[in-house]
């Protein structure tokens, strides 16, 4: 086998975890990996793969580090975001119905879901955004 089809291997590795994860991290170290890929076709020394491999996939990280700490946090206005993550905040729901108590059940990733409302508005029906997640809510608000 040789050293190009060994690099594509691990760019796929990095790319199918970046797949099951969602992390931006696995996908710039793939590059990185296609980066030595191709010096290797191009019958590049192994030392010079790696240093590509190695300047492209950590330099990447390390700025794209560096541009999420320059961004600051996300506003959340107090609210954990438990379960299922990040990912689901902004996200789009659709609400049949609310409950007297405030909550609503709502499908979600195929599931019902317990959620309840944000903001000074009486709750209406129609479709929300998730806000945030708390332990065992969906935090909706109207859009």
């Amino acid at each position: 086998m040789s050293e190009s089809t060994l690099w594509w291997i691990v760019a796929g590795f990095f790319v199918s975890l970046e797949m099951l994860t969602s992390s931006l991290y696995l996908l710039i170290l793939a590059f990185g990996a296609a980066a030595a890929a191709l010096c290797a076709w191009a019958q590049l020394p192994q030392d010079v793969q790696l240093l590509v491999a190695a300047a492209i996939g950590g330099g990447g990280v390390m700025a794209w580090h560096r541009h999420l700490l320059k961004r600051g946090p996300i506003d959340t206005e107090g609210y954990t975001t438990t379960g299922l993550g990040h990912l689901d905040v902004g996200e789009e729901v659709s609400v049949v119905g609310w409950a007297p108590d405030g909550t609503a059940e709502v499908l979600y990733r195929g599931s019902a879901w317990l959620a309840r409302h944000h903001g000074p508005h009486v709750p209406q029906t129609g479709v929300h955004r998730i806000r945030a997640i708390e332990s065992c809510y969906l935090v909706l608000e109207p859009i």
